[in-house]
């Protein structure tokens, strides 16, 4: 057992004048599965990327073991999968790598192919087996989620809980952090704070504090008001003695000036006193108010459609080099229809979305778009965006207005809507994808993997958005917990061979 300590860590990146951390103080324990949490920006990836070596900043960081950041970019991709693979574990350890390929569902066959041809997915097992190959060094594993199916994230976790091995792991799934985690790690607005337990456990203790935090901020709100009132009021006491010099509401008897302002005096000092006595009493109740992480509400303009069915598929299916790539399938969306595309990596999620949007895709059955369809689009990567946001909001014909609002609710601030988004975090940039779409008035939203990178809050921020208003969408997403709460139906996409199911709905 060995300890990571953080004593008084400062860092900010050269050219930004917000730090990421300022006095940041840790004491962590290297055989914890440790999942770490927060908000988009707070500072994750650098922490990894500082316990790496990758970043330096001051005060002191102390890790007994050599930190290896995970994911790394493969060298020479083109080459097999077994040399890319090999090529960090030492020749007496190379038999383990079979062993770990296994327990994540990965079969001896995939080392003789192009390790660029495999899947993000399998790229990301494969990797992750190679690194448990390793006896030495302590893990750092920055969202290896966002590239796995819902089948590679179930082994994935099963894989990183049955280790003997101690990680800090970067995650947004709920349920992967739950599968796989037994202390949690959350950058929070008013510092960090670890506990024993997984995610649900920290979210659970988090939600109570936060209510009950909540409820004393309002009355601690309530006697800052009153406070700030009687201070209004003392304020003006001294003032009314001395005007009073000069009225004529004193039933014609001359007014003695000298006393009157004698008596202002006196009430000008006992003012002042009660006054810092007052400000003394609003600081320390304003010192008091608690920085509750808050998730405001967001909201959508959907339209409504007209016609009846929004889409129709019968036995369609995407084809590459003049072959179908999953089974036919048949679906059909209606207004209020919130449909889910299910299917391992490769199964050509992606490819039928587009198919549906209009695009010319080879496919195979029977396509039909209801007329005048407007669709709104988030793709699944965001690694091109650069600019300001403004200008992307000028681009995507959105009200710049409304598009800086609805990512200020998602958690960026002022300084950050002034910024390249070619500087921003993946989380950052996909958030701009959505804002944009949320901005947009459509019949149907069609959202591939809107959740990658996305920050748990702004996670829960959606479910909520899309259970109130209700918007037609058909989307693709792994994370299980978003998909079961918002989706009212899913179709799955089976393998050529096999012909996929019907729809099903909840």
């Amino acid at each position: 057992m060995s300890q990571i300590l953080i004593r008084h860590l400062d860092f900010t990146y050269d050219g930004d004048h917000t730090p990421v951390f300022h006095d940041l103080n840790l004491q962590l324990d290297t055989s914890w599965k440790l999942g770490l949490v927060g908000r988009n920006g707070r500072g994750k990836t650098t922490l990894l990327r500082l316990l790496a070596g990758e970043l330096s900043g001051s005060g002191e960081l102390v890790c007994p073991e050599r930190a290896v950041y995970f994911p790394r970019p493969a060298p020479a991709p083109d080459r097999r999968a077994r040399e890319v693979l090999l090529e960090e574990i030492p020749p007496e350890d190379q038999w383990k790598l079979l062993r770990e390929l296994s327990k994540l569902g990965l079969a001896e066959e995939l080392l003789d192919r192009p390790f660029q041809s495999l899947s993000g997915g399998e790229q990301t097992r494969a990797r992750l087996a190679a690194l448990f190959c390793c006896e030495e060094g302590y893990p750092v594993i920055d969202e290896p989620t966002n590239h796995l199916d819902e089948r590679g994230r179930a082994l994935t976790a099963d894989y990183l809980r049955g280790l003997r091995r101690g990680f800090l792991l970067v995650s947004h799934d709920r349920a992967f952090l739950d599968g796989c985690t037994d202390h949690t790690l959350a950058l929070n607005p008013a510092g960090q704070e670890l506990i024993r337990g997984s995610f649900s456990v920290w979210y659970g203790e988090k939600e109570n504090r936060d209510r009950r935090e909540a409820a004393q901020n309002e009355k601690l709100q309530g006697e800052i008001r009153r406070l700030e009132r009687a201070a209004r009021r003392t304020a003006g006491w001294s003032d009314r003695v001395e005007q009073s010099k000069y009225r004529g509401d004193n039933s014609g008897l001359k007014v003695d000036r000298g006393f009157v302002g004698h008596k202002s005096a006196k009430m000008m000092k006992r003012s002042k006193s009660i006054a810092a006595r007052q400000e003394s009493a609003l600081e320390e109740k304003r010192g008091l108010l608690k920085d509750v992480e808050r998730a405001d509400s967001l909201k959508l303009s959907p339209m409504t459609y007209p016609g009846g069915r929004l889409l129709e598929l019968r036995d369609a299916a995407v084809c590459f080099g003049g072959r179908p790539v999953c089974a036919p399938c048949s679906l059909q969306v209606a207004p209020g229809d919130r449909l889910a595309i299910l299917g391992g990596n490769g199964s050509g999620k992606t490819s039928l979305l587009r198919l549906l949007m209009g695009e010319e895709v080879p496919s195979a059955g029977l396509v039909r778009r209801g007329s005048g369809l407007v669709i709104s689009y988030v793709p699944q990567r965001s690694d091109h965006l650069s600019g300001l946001p403004a200008e992307f909001a000028r681009a995507q014909g959105v009200d710049r207005t409304q598009f800086f609002t609805v990512l200020r609710k998602l958690d960026f601030s002022r300084a950050l809507l002034e910024r390249d988004m070619s500087g921003y975090s993946a989380g950052q940039k996909k958030k701009v994808l959505l804002a944009a779409s949320l901005c947009q008035k459509a019949h149907l939203y069609v959202w591939d993997e809107p959740l990658n990178y996305i920050d748990l809050f702004s996670r829960i921020q959606l479910e909520e958005l899309i259970l109130q208003y209700r918007p037609t969408m058909v989307f693709v997403e792994h994370d299980r917990l978003f998909r079961e709460r918002v989706a009212t139906a899913a179709v799955e996409l089976c393998p050529a061979e096999r012909r996929a199911p019907p729809p099903f709905s909840k």
